[in-house]
């Protein structure tokens, strides 16, 4: 019996050891771990974040969410209030700017904030302070939200750097504010028929792609002050106006839709057509009149000045219609360009006629024979390619019987024979037959009357165009 209770004892006594011994070894493990896991914490710059807990924390946070606002227990696929009154839905845009413009696609690019306003009891909420939350995208995915859409656009997209652009923000009262970044190129119909001097009017026009007006209402949330501009500077239009209006559209197979218009009017800057186009063509113009004041008989200066401008002018008039739609009625760059190109088509005609009636007239003077036969033209202009006066010898022309200047008293009977006579040739008209052979036999006059009819009807037209197109 003293045998069994020693050996009672001793067991008592290591079990007891034991317990002591794994209870310390237990809690200095587990400081131990409290220990590390606060040295990694500081060591590591918090990397080491418990992953996992933030994961459930997050999946926690996105629970009680949809269940504070009861996505689960509604069919969102549903619009509010399905199959009683429209659901008014109100709508602002913030232009943010006007990227391009573009005649040849006749388009352009506009970047805007589009903001829709509606109410959806089925989200409402209990709040003690009254306060409303504000989700992202990924919130947006799980409820109703109106389907608009730009009329007329060719490209579109939602900003998504670094996340996607879009904000939804609901009210205790069910209350929502949906708010979405997008970039937008729409058609614009332009009409060029004053270009440069135009003034363009162009719009981008929102509507419901599924819910016609029977179920959706657009509206301007605060009338005209709905649409708000930043400080919009363009390259070659400045913005005259921006006006929010509204309107219906029909289609014959779904009915009518409300449709909202964002219109401004552009208006374009004529400078620089000025410096590109005006300029360089009346350039060309009074360029082509320099050679009204060359002689007649120096064919290289004037051939190849009349040849240079219209090479020119041709230039201007392509690069023109290479920048601009092929557009099947007349502009009114156009009718400048080619009514200049007329002008200097005309100055080349102008010496060839001048050039015609010197030949002619060198030709009868050579057959009434005064001109020598032996004179050779071509060895006269083979110096510097103009005839020369001095190396004609000329005849001197018969004198003109005297008749005003005769003297009365020793002729009476025949000055007063010719008075009637001369008064009477001073007094009839020359036939078309006559003028023509003036100017033959005297073809510098051509040039004279050029000096002066070319600037005079050019003149003239620059200010009934630009009366008409200013």
């Amino acid at each position: 019996m003293k045998v069994d209770a020693l050996t009672y004892l001793v067991l008592a006594a290591v079990s007891f050891v034991a317990m002591v011994t794994g209870g310390r070894s237990s809690s200095r493990r587990k400081h131990k771990e409290v220990f590390l896991g606060e040295n990694s914490k500081f060591k590591f710059g918090g990397r080491i974040d418990y992953k996992l807990k933030r994961q459930d924390s997050t999946k926690t946070l996105l629970i009680k969410s949809e269940q504070l606002l009861r996505i689960e227990e509604h069919d969102f696929a549903m619009r509010p209030g399905f199959g009683g009154a429209p659901i008014p839905v109100g709508i602002d845009v913030q232009v943010e700017s006007i990227d391009s413009i573009s005649e040849v696609n006749m388009d352009f690019t506009m970047t805007l904030y589009l903001r829709h306003y509606w109410k959806d009891e089925r989200l409402a909420f209990p709040s003690g302070n009254n306060q409303s939350r504000t989700f992202d995208s990924r919130l947006v995915k799980k409820i109703w939200v109106p389907d608009v859409f730009f009329v007329h656009s060719k490209r579109s997209f939602i900003h998504d750097t670094t996340m996607e652009n879009i904000m939804l923000r609901v009210y205790p009262d069910g209350k929502i504010l949906y708010s979405v970044r997008v970039t937008v190129t729409a058609l614009c119909s332009m009409d060029f028929s004053s270009f440069p001097l135009d003034t363009q009017n162009c719009s981008l026009e929102l509507e419901s792609y599924a819910y016609n007006e029977n179920d959706l209402m657009l509206y301007w949330k605060n009338g005209n002050d709905s649409l708000r501009t930043d400080e919009i500077v363009l390259s070659q239009f400045f913005i005259e106006h921006f006006q929010a209006s509204s309107g219906l559209a029909f289609y014959s197979s779904t009915g009518w839709y409300n449709r909202l218009f964002i219109t401004f009017i552009l208006r374009r800057h004529i400078f620089f057509f000025m410096l590109q186009t005006y300029f360089p063509t009346m350039l060309m113009v009074v360029l082509s009149w320099v050679s009204f004041w060359i002689d007649r008989r120096a064919v290289p200066a004037r051939v190849s000045l009349g040849i240079t401008t219209v090479l020119t002018m041709s230039t201007i008039i392509t690069g023109v219609s290479a920048s601009m739609p092929q557009v099947s009625y007349v502009k009114a760059v156009d009718i400048y360009l080619w009514t200049s190109f007329l002008f200097v088509f005309l100055s080349v005609i102008e010496y060839a006629a001048v050039n015609y009636c010197t030949t002619l007239e060198e030709m009868r003077k050579m057959k009434r024979g005064k001109i020598p036969s032996t004179f050779n033209a071509s060895q006269a202009m083979a110096f510097d390619g103009c005839f020369h006066d001095n190396d004609i010898e000329l005849t001197t022309f018969p004198r003109l019987a005297p008749t005003l200047t005769s003297d009365p008293l020793t002729s009476p009977t025949q000055s007063s024979d010719m008075r009637p006579t001369e008064g009477t040739r001073l007094r009839r008209q020359r036939s078309v037959r006559e003028n023509v052979d003036l100017l033959v036999n005297n073809s510098y006059m051509i040039d004279s009357y050029s000096r002066l009819a070319f600037p005079l009807s050019y003149l003239l037209f620059n200010t009934i165009y630009w009366s008409m197109y200013s």
